[in-house]
């Protein structure tokens, strides 16, 4: 970037240099800490940009974890920088910390029945329009490592791939795993493609030593479990 738009307005500069547009082209990632926070600042001051203000609120406090933790009167010293927008960063900075908290507490959840799973997979899967597909990849404590997409699209096209949920467990180091759809309709009576899919996925878990714990089927308020129906052996 040239040194001189720094001093000019961000709507001045090329397109692919303003922050929002990166974003929305990159992705947030491509960001750097000074781009993302110009984001949330939207406007800078009198002869600085947003950015230009962002780098120097990084310059002073170093990363964001210092900054959700300085005195208000650390942030007097900035030009431009007025309640509503120190609100706004702390509010983003506190909505980071708490996602960071879910992200903690889902990997010490522990899932040892169709219960567990279904209370925990339900409220996100139980109004969606099509049929998805969830697989819960476990440690051998029976907690979780990661809950990841498989397959999503209409009720006849969402079959999961086999070999790349084991692919995946084996990458995880995952020890078990438990897989789950939801179907649209409500109804929560297994399909044969269903019956033949949890055959198979249990098959392919024994030659990789990846346990297939349970298939779920959700519905609208209730689900099927394979494993509590003795499908699972």
């Amino acid at each position: 970037m040239i040194r001189g738009q720094h001093s000019a307005g961000i709507k001045n500069w090329p397109p692919d240099d303003r922050p929002r547009e990166k974003l929305i082209r990159k992705g947030a990632g491509a960001l750097s800490n000074s781009e993302l926070l110009a984001i949330l600042l939207r406007t800078g001051s009198a002869g600085k940009s947003a950015i230009d203000l962002a780098r120097a609120i990084m310059e002073k406090f170093g990363t964001f974890r210092n900054m959700s933790h300085t005195d208000a009167c650390k942030w007097e010293e900035f030009r431009g920088l007025g309640p509503a927008k120190i609100a706004q960063i702390k509010a983003a900075l506190e909505i980071g910390r708490r996602f960071r908290e879910d992200e903690i507490r889902l990997t010490q959840q522990k899932v040892t029945s169709a219960t567990d799973a279904a209370n925990l997979l339900m409220p996100q899967m139980r109004d969606l329009k099509t049929e998805v597909f969830k697989v819960i990849y476990l440690n051998s404590n029976h907690r979780i490592i990661e809950i990841s997409d498989a397959a999503k699209g209409t009720v006849n096209q969402a079959i999961p791939i086999v070999r790349e949920i084991i692919h995946t467990a084996l990458q995880l180091f995952a020890s078990s795993i438990i897989c789950a759809h939801n179907h649209p309709s409500a109804s929560i009576i297994p399909s044969p493609e269903d019956k033949k899919f949890t055959q198979e996925l249990s098959a392919a878990g024994k030659l990789m030593a990846v346990r297939l714990l349970d298939h779920i089927i959700i519905g609208d308020g209730s689900y099927f479990s394979f494993a509590d129906e003795g499908f699972i052996f």
